[in-house]
């Protein structure tokens, strides 16, 4: 390991040497739903608690698991605190110098740019950590010559796009505006592993009478209190929704002069919804035509409505389609612009400083020329390495991100990676991705260095402040880039204004230039607590603009013809890895592999702290009872789950919970741990917003010792 175990002690002495002691105001910067306000308590320099923030209405009534193991997290004994470098030719890793660390990677980066220009060096940027700080990479490599970077996301793009391209914006009302609900969908979505706070307005709506429903393959621990659980098959989702409208329009069920006024395509929609009967969807959904009737009762008699809509259901090839449709209820039924109503996927509202609608996120540029190269696709990221040329990869820097794991088909990023001649990762951990690099540079936490931190839930801004100084050897993303910078001869002149430091005092100045573009915004106003975004709705859409070509909820849409080439109705479609038409030899389907996340874990953060680990130690593979006994398993049985692109292995745990043709494991494990998903997944994206559809992945399952 990279950290002695004789080191702990000598670290936790000076991290507790670092800084005085106080309640401290801070947020929690991981790619979640909550983005939780923090209070942190600083004993002689020590984390000793973390509470919740009131003055954040979304979060303030606890701190997930996750923010509590903060405490080991910062202190933990594998925690990457010196540069490291692999030893030649072995997988083992020495301790180095930073004077030894930049001096390498400057010559390899000379090298690159010498031998075959600065785009033979990718950039790859994951979305591990938000902050404004955290987003001057890029100005760096700017300032380099250029570099090639990615386009797309592994998140939620066909969902934003499939939602732009309805409502004309990616905002929700409030999350305390649940409370209104009189019906709540949970619509491939589990907030209570995955957006814990919202769990506490859903509860508090069904104490004021809301009802509940839940579409899910799996029943999880949202869906105990649902009246009703709809299970389809994976992919299949547009179906349903389609069938539900048909039947809000044949049983006026929906608000015919809210359509009349702000719907586009209205007529064309109830045409092609018509030839899906709930007979016809519920054969393809694998569900009873009665979940169809009764979902499509409630939609029609009940209001408000909100719909809650996971990130996971819109990663399948037709998922962007599927999105479309079922906002498509939400607008028929009237519950756009209303409180307790609406559509709530992203709320966006409070992204002042960057845009996921930015080209550099999602989309290829229009000209593919200058410093910047956007070519490679996040979702293919394997095989397009692989494939770059004029000028090929040469180098690679990775940081916020662990590809080698967390992106679809593990097997070609790691081929790929092992191909380039030079590589480098910034974190705080020997992830994955950590292990391939040839220089490992350590990453610092969140309480290490102050940041602007905006959310995709909640409308706030808050400011990160620091409460800790870093390991000694620990250095802040922006201070590696300015040392780096001066070693391939960029002065300070051009880094101005673009990669802010080394002090505090300019880092603040920094973003005090940044908030210039929030009205009345200071560093010292969000001392007192977060603020909500100028302009930020309670209630989305409640002045009924809608920012369309259009100037309405366009159900029928030119554009997403023009720019995805898919119906300009959302028209359902089978997912390209769709189930076959003829079983095997042995009567056998194939199942549908379902990757969530955990409560305790964000993908594959924190999954190797003690903490965490002692809540979960081994990972497993849930499958229906039914789906075992045909293959022989038994619960604790090891299995291997594998298809044409790869396999991994887990112990079975057989439960009814989760619907037969389906098998379940938590993403986010590491490879040392035998069950990293994405060795099965296929690196292909889904019908728009360049998302990975790793979602579409049958794979079979077998007895590891039969």
């Amino acid at each position: 390991m990279p950290v002695l175990p004789d080191d702990r002690k000598k670290r936790r002495a000076e991290a507790c040497e670092s800084a005085s002691s106080g309640v401290r105001s801070t947020v929690c910067p991981r790619n979640c739903y909550s983005t939780c306000s923090l209070l942190v308590t600083v004993d002689r320099g020590c984390i000793t608690g973390i509470e919740p923030d009131r003055r954040n209405r979304a979060t303030g009534e606890g701190v997930c698991l996750k923010g509590l193991s903060y405490v080991e997290r910062i202190v933990s004994p594998d925690r990457i605190v010196f540069p490291l470098k692999r030893r030649p030719g072995t997988d083992e890793f020495e301790r180095i110098t930073w004077d030894d660390a930049l001096d390498t990677i400057a010559e390899n980066l000379l090298q690159a740019r010498n031998d075959h220009g600065p785009q033979s060096v990718l950039y790859y940027t994951g979305s591990g950590t938000k902050g404004v700080l955290n987003a001057v990479g890029l100005d760096f490599w700017r300032l380099f010559g250029g570099c090639t970077t990615t386009y797309g996301d592994l998140c939620w793009p066909a969902g934003l796009e499939a939602t732009r391209l309805t409502l004309g914006e990616n905002k929700h009302n409030v999350p305390w505006d649940l409370v209104n609900a009189r019906l709540i969908l949970l619509w491939g979505k589990n907030p209570a592993e995955t957006n814990v706070h919202q769990m506490r307005f859903i509860d508090q709506a069904m104490e004021e009478g809301a009802r509940l429903v839940a579409i899910d393959p799996r029943r999880t621990e949202s869906s105990e209190r649902a009246e009703l659980l709809i299970q389809p098959r994976p992919g299949t989702d547009g179906a349903l929704a389609l069938a539900a409208a048909r039947l809000l329009i044949r049983n006026d069920g929906i608000d015919r002069p809210f359509v009349e006024k702000h719907l586009l395509g209205f007529d064309a929609f109830a045409g092609m919804a018509d030839s899906f009967t709930p007979e016809e969807a519920a054969s393809i959904c694998g569900i009873p035509a009665g979940s169809i009737h009764r979902l499509a009762e409630l939609l029609g008699t009940i209001r408000p409505a909100t719909l809650c809509a996971g990130f996971g259901m819109q990663r399948y090839t037709n998922s962007g389609q599927t999105m479309r449709a079922l906002i498509a209820l939400m607008a028929l039924t009237g519950n756009i612009g209303r409180p307790g109503g609406g559509w709530q996927f992203a709320n966006l509202q409070s992204h002042i400083f960057s845009s996921p609608r930015d080209p550099l996120a999602f989309y290829p540029p229009e000209r593919p020329g200058g410093p910047v190269r956007i070519s490679i696709s996040t979702a293919r990221l394997g095989k397009e390495i692989l494939a770059a040329a004029d000028p090929p990869i040469k180098a690679i820097w990775v940081e916020r991100g662990n590809p080698v794991t967390q992106n679809p088909d593990t097997n070609s990023v790691l081929e790929a990676f092992r191909s380039v001649d030079f590589r480098v990762v910034v974190d705080q951990f020997l992830t994955d991705t950590a292990r391939e690099a040839d220089i490992v540079l350590p990453a610092k936490t969140f309480l290490e260095q102050t940041d602007l931190i905006n959310a995709y839930w909640h409308p706030y801004i808050h400011l990160k402040r620091k409460i800790l100084d870093p390991p000694p050897e620990v250095k802040p993303e922006t201070e590696i880039y300015r040392l780096l910078a001066l070693r391939l001869g960029i002065g300070e002149e051009e880094m101005l204004g673009r990669i802010p430091g080394p002090s505090e005092e300019e880092l603040e100045s920094f973003l005090e230039q940044k908030l210039k573009q929030i009205p009345g915004a200071t560093l010292e106003k969000l001392e007192q607590g977060p603020l909500p975004a100028p302009a930020a709705e309670e209630v989305a859409f409640s002045d009924y603009r809608f920012p369309t070509p259009s100037g309405r909820i366009e159900l029928l849409s030119k554009e997403a013809a023009d720019r995805w080439a898919v119906d300009p109705l959302p028209l359902f479609s089978e997912p390209e890895e769709a189930l076959p038409q003829v079983a095997d030899k042995d009567g056998m389907q194939p199942l549908h592999l379902l990757t969530p996340n955990r409560k305790e874990t964000i993908h594959s953060q924190f999954g190797n702290l003690r903490l965490i680990r002692a809540r979960n130690p081994e990972p497993h593979l849930l499958i229906n009872p039914d789906d075992a006994v045909r293959r022989g398993i038994g619960t604790g049985d090891r299995v291997i789950v594998l298809n044409n692109r790869g396999s991994f292995e887990a112990d079975a745990r057989l439960d009814f919970s989760i619907r037969k043709g389906c098998v379940s494991i938590a993403n986010g494990l590491w490879i040392p741990e035998g069950s990293a998903v994405n060795f099965c997944s296929l690196g292909r994206e889904t019908d728009m917003g360049h998302g990975a559809a790793f979602h579409d992945n049958l794979v079979e399952v077998k007895r590891a010792f039969s």
